[in-house]
């Protein structure tokens, strides 16, 4: 990790201080010199670099020192040189080479040097405070009143943090609570001040153990650091929290409460999960194409054989039964089929359509089924819809496996509504049918790689995973409505 955050910096340290140098030009370029401004962007990036290459914050005190020369040379309160960080932070994250970022974990890398700049700053803001006490000294009216003013720009970039900050006092009561905690958990400042610090624990085993044990260590050795615990937000939302818990000591030295830093992991979760389920895929995918060579080929020869002792047999039960095998092997083969398009990549042949055309000849051969004597077809088609560019047959295969989904929602009679129409730039067909539905549970799963409510032997669960695929791929999306026993609407949206 250290390796990769110092190749980025090096490799974009040209154009992150030349941006940074920029932007402190135009903002602060009454107060400080080109000279000045120079001299401090190229120290900060060095200093940033040190820091990481040695995990050692102590590196930075004399570049902190300067700058604070500098800063109160040039009369720049902490205010103005939280806005002076913060550009250099956003110089930073926005000219690191994206390209190379993302082929690492884009979240800890911009969560690690967020948390060094964050660190520096806090640092320098320490010195900047330390520094103003010894030389308020002199005068105490001066004292009192740099002292609130500095107090004021604190509590403002504390209060205004996006970062979830929280202070418990040695009664564990909660004292402090600032806009980034109210994002997250959903409380506001006025509903948690004063409340125990038990507050936010869920009703899980080992919660409290786990609290005990943060105020023990808190106070034993000043710092505790939780990779990921549990948090209840005010919706009564469980979320993974990374909590860092530090100290805060009173003037003789003796424990008076602690702060907290909290970091919501849901979107990390969920990245996670995707990259989990985006390999699960990828090792289905070589799955499939395995099983689908194995099966095929012996399979093709059974067929074969069954056909040519159809043709010879004159035996009525043995006819019964050799249906029976047949049947059964085109099921098979069904399966076989799926699981080669679920497999197969993308095709390249691609030709201009008019998707009227492709929806007509879907609607042709679904009416084949033996099925829709019963079911009631309806087409409603735009007339002046653009032409798209696809590959024919996955489009096809795209509404087949649409309609026949609908067929088999419907039991008994029914009908099935299909029509096409402009909405704003997508292209959209929609597919209705008055089946019996499906609640939010299985309308979560459809589109699932084998996830079917179909009895054995009657569905292989691809049909849908394999349509998601393919309008994926198109840049476009399929959209679903549906309640248990009221139907469902299946929308495909295509960019033209």
């Amino acid at each position: 990790m250290k390796k990769t955050i110092l190749e980025l910096l090096n490799n974009s340290h040209n154009l992150i201080v030349e941006n940074w140098n920029l932007k402190l030009q135009q903002n602060f370029g009454n107060k400080l010199s080109k000279l000045e401004i120079d001299h401090f962007v190229n120290s900060s990036m060095q200093s940033l670099i040190e820091v990481v290459s040695s995990a050692d914050y102590l590196s930075t005190d004399q570049y902190l020192i300067d700058s604070y020369n500098l800063f109160s040379r040039t009369n720049l309160n902490l205010l103005e040189v939280s806005q002076i960080f913060s550009s250099g932070r956003f110089a930073l994250l926005s000219n690191i080479d994206k390209n190379e970022i993302e082929k690492h974990n884009p979240i800890l890398i911009i969560g690690f040097l967020d948390e060094i700049i964050e660190q520096i700053f806090a640092r320098y803001s320490m010195l900047y405070q330390n520094t103003q006490i010894k030389e308020i000294e002199y005068d105490r009216d001066r004292l009192a009143k740099k002292l609130e003013m500095n107090q004021q720009y604190l509590n403002t970039i504390l209060y205004k943090s996006d970062t979830a900050i929280a202070a418990i006092d040695v009664n564990e009561k909660f004292i402090s609570w600032n806009h980034g905690a109210e994002e997250m958990f959903g409380y506001s400042e006025k509903e948690v001040v004063g409340q125990p610090s038990t507050y936010l624990l869920p009703n899980l085993p080992k919660s409290h153990d786990e609290l005990q044990y943060i105020i023990h260590e808190s106070k034993i050795r000043g710092e505790v650091q939780i990779a990921e615990t549990k948090r209840k937000t005010k919706d009564g939302i469980i979320i993974p929290v990374k909590l860092k818990v530090t100290q805060v000591k009173s003037q003789n030295g003796t424990y008076n409460g602690r702060t907290m830093i909290m970091q919501d992991l849901s979107q990390v979760k969920k990245l996670q999960q995707q990259v989990d389920q985006s390999e699960k895929l990828a090792v289905i995918g070589q799955l499939a194409a395995g099983v689908a060579h194995e099966i095929g080929n012996p399979l093709t020869s059974i067929s074969a054989l069954v056909q040519i002792m159809q043709r010879k047999n004159k035996d009525e039960k043995l006819a019964e039964q050799l249906s029976t095998i047949k049947d059964n092997i085109d099921r098979i083969s069904k399966i076989v089929r799926e699981l080669v398009d679920f497999s197969r990549p993308p095709g390249e042949d691609k030709e201009l359509l008019q998707i009227n055309d492709v929806v007509k000849i879907a609607v042709g051969i679904v009416k084949y089924d033996k099925r829709v004597k019963n079911v009631e077809f309806k087409t409603n088609f735009c007339h002046d819809l653009p032409m798209i560019l696809a590959v024919p047959d996955q489009l096809l295969q795209v509404y087949v496996n649409i309609l026949i989904n609908a067929l088999d929602a419907i039991s008994g009679e029914g009908k099935i509504e299909v029509r096409t129409y402009l909405d704003d730039v997508f292209i959209c067909t929609d597919i209705v049918d008055d089946g019996y539905g499906m609640d939010a549970d299985v309308k979560s799963k459809i589109f699932n790689p084998f996830f079917t409510t179909k009895e054995v032997g009657k569905g292989t669960g691809l049909g849908l995973s394999v349509s998601y695929g393919i309008i994926k791929k198109m840049h476009g999306k399929i959209l679903v409505k549906s309640k248990k026993n009221e139907g469902a609407v299946f929308t495909v949206k295509l960019l033209p």
